[in-house]
Formats: structure tokens, sequence, C-alpha cells
């Protein structure tokens, strides 16, 4: 997500493991979906001009509007060193957010992508308790390092709120998964197993982690992401649950375009998959944006990477006037009782990614 860089990056040594400690799903914790109650949704302020080549002057503004959407209906808390806060407490201020539910940590970040280096918090629906799992981040299989402040966006979070948290080291990233919080987890064959993130696992292990730390059962695997993915195929760009036993996915009807036939076999694979008791899923197709390329690279654009808040759904939206007033209605009909709320996207997309990708959320 951005422009290459040569530097290399520190890993982040592996915590000793002892034996016999219960994982997550042992203890009661479950991932929920993302539509039930959530106690804040999580940012990683943008600072890093090289992720948005030439286009970055406008990203902070978006992200102040962002900010200020969500803060109508809960919580926003921002990683942001220090240094950079004056001005990113500014620009919210301008954009219209209730700063009283904005929070800022000093959490310095090499990058924005929150929804991939940051927590994926756990939930024991018995007892309350939220935690965090912490797994490795490698900047999508070493494309972008230096990654060692985005590595440590998950315990210092941790610490700050005083959570209980897991580390697990095998490298996942919140944008490659997404559950209905009901023990279906939905992933891709192209970026979990692919050889840049965990060569030394093989698919029953990769499973089987899954399974203990965020507890689910089953796992739900499609095939490929989109063209221009540079995450190597995230699940949130193109299928979402939108309930327990359905889901909303992209299609794109040219046949003359390199998706066509990526999404049309992911198609098939969600309606040839059956729910624990056996029955079909509803599957709601989502049309795709009219593609378009930033110096020479198709970006991924798409209207899958909403993001689910308490009340509302913000939908990133391409300045395609008929193809965005299409997905708006679709999404909204999906989620009846919640407002959908448009986002321009057109700058944030040149860092190959927008909404769900520069977020996390933190259940109640």
């Amino acid at each position: 997500m951005g422009q290459k860089l040569s530097t290399a990056s520190p890993r982040r040594a592996a915590a000793p493991k002892e034996s016999g400690n219960p994982v997550p799903s042992a203890l009661g914790f479950r991932f929920p979906a993302e539509w039930e109650p959530q106690a804040a949704v999580w940012l990683s302020w943008p600072h890093k001009r090289s992720s948005w080549p030439g286009q970055f002057r406008p990203v902070p503004y978006v992200f102040a509007d962002i900010v200020a959407q969500i803060s109508r209906f809960e919580e926003v808390r921002i990683n942001c060193a220090a240094s950079l806060q004056p001005r990113a407490k500014r620009l919210c201020a301008q954009a219209g957010a209730d700063l009283a539910k904005v929070a800022f940590y000093d959490h310095p970040t090499n990058d924005a992508w929150c929804r991939d280096h940051g927590p994926i918090f756990v939930k024991n629906p018995k007892t309350g308790e939220v935690a965090v799992t912490d797994w490795r981040y490698n900047a999508w299989g070493d494309k972008y390092p230096p990654y060692d402040l985005d590595n440590e966006i998950p315990p210092s979070i941790a610490r700050k709120l005083k959570l209980r948290r897991f580390e697990n080291d095998m490298v996942l990233e919140g944008g490659s998964i997404d559950v209905n919080g009901r023990g279906l987890l939905l992933t891709t064959e192209q970026c979990l197993l692919h050889r840049n993130r965990n060569p030394g696992l093989t698919r029953t292990q990769i499973e089987r982690n899954l399974r203990d730390f965020l507890g689910v059962k089953t796992i739900l695997w499609l095939g490929e992401g989109i063209v221009g993915d540079d995450t190597d195929g995230h699940i949130d760009d193109i299928t979402r649950f939108y309930r327990p036993d359905g889901f909303i996915t992209c299609v794109e009807p040219n046949r003359r375009d390199a998706n066509h036939r990526i999404l049309a076999r992911n198609l098939e694979r969600l309606r040839g998959f059956r729910t624990p008791a056996g029955k079909k899923f509803e599957v709601v197709t989502l049309p795709m944006p009219k593609p378009w390329a930033f110096q020479g690279q198709r970006v991924p654009a798409s209207y899958a990477n909403f993001l689910i808040i308490n009340g509302a759904v913000l939908v990133p939206t391409f300045r395609q006037p008929k193809r965005d007033a299409a997905a708006l209605g679709i999404i909204g009909d999906c989620f009846p009782g919640r407002e959908v709320i448009p986002i321009d996207c057109y700058f944030l997309i040149w860092g190959l990614g927008t909404l769900h990708c520069i977020s996390q959320q933190q259940p109640a």
C-alpha cells in the first residue's frame, strides 16, 4: 500500500511461549462480527507521503472527515505521534468532529493501515472481557519496510487500555479475514497461503491458529483477490458477511476485465458454501467501480471496503455517480436501520486502500 522503500526493517522477536497456556477460544473469547456493538473505531493518522505518492496533500483532510462521521455514532481512537497531534486535532475540529468522542494516543506508526497493523479484538460474551490478539505484521509480505513501529501498535493499545493480550507469531492482517460472529471465518487462499506470509505453516496449522485465537469453528476459503490489490487478495476488497448467513460480494460483468473471471470463480464458491445448518447462504452481488490506474498501476477500488459502525455504514465512493449510487443502494438494503454515509475516497484509493483498510473496530 504505497511506494516500496529499500530500507530494512527489524522484525519483532517472538515472545517465548509457555507450554500449557490456554488459547483465547479455550477461555471463551471470540471475534465479534463487525455489526455487533462497538466501543470505538481505531485509526492510525496518515503521515507517510510515499504511501500516496504525489497525492498525499488531501489525505489528512479525508481522514478528518471520516473521524467526524464516525464521531457522530461512537468514539474514535487514533494512533498518532505527539508531534503530529496538533494539526490532526485541528483538522478534525474543522471537519466538524465531536472532539469529546475523539482520543489521540501517542503511538507512533510507520503507516496508516490500522486494519492490518492494529490489534484484532476478541470478546468473552459471558464475562464481557475484551482482549487483544496480537499477530505478527510484515507489511504484506515485506513489501513496504520499515514496519517496526506498526508492529508495536497492538501491545501499545493493550497496555494503554489495560487489556489482556494474546500473542501469536503467525503473520495475519485484519483485512484478510471477515467473520459472521457465529463461528464462520471467510478468507482467501491467495493471501493466507502466500509464501510471503507464513511459509513454514501448513493450511491446517493456519486454520488451527484462527480457530484457537479468534474463536471460530469453520474457515471458508475463496480464491484470489482483485487486480491491483498489493495485499495479495484481502477479503475486505471482494466479499463481506452482511448477516450471519449472508454475503455481499463484488462482481465484474465486463468479460474483458481481468477481474471478471476472478470474481466469477469466487461467486461460484460462495454459492456452493453451506451454513452450519446445511442451508445455502444469501448472496448479494455488488458492482465494481469502473477501473482506473495511477502512474500505470491499477488501483483496487472496491465498494466492498465499507466500514460498519454503530448505527451506520460508511461506504467508499469514487466519483462515478451511477455506480456509486447503485452500490450505496445495495449496501443500504443489506443494512436496514443503519444510516448509509458515502465517503469520497477518490484520493484515498491512490494509497491502494480505503475505509475498511484504515480502521479497526473495538467491540463494546
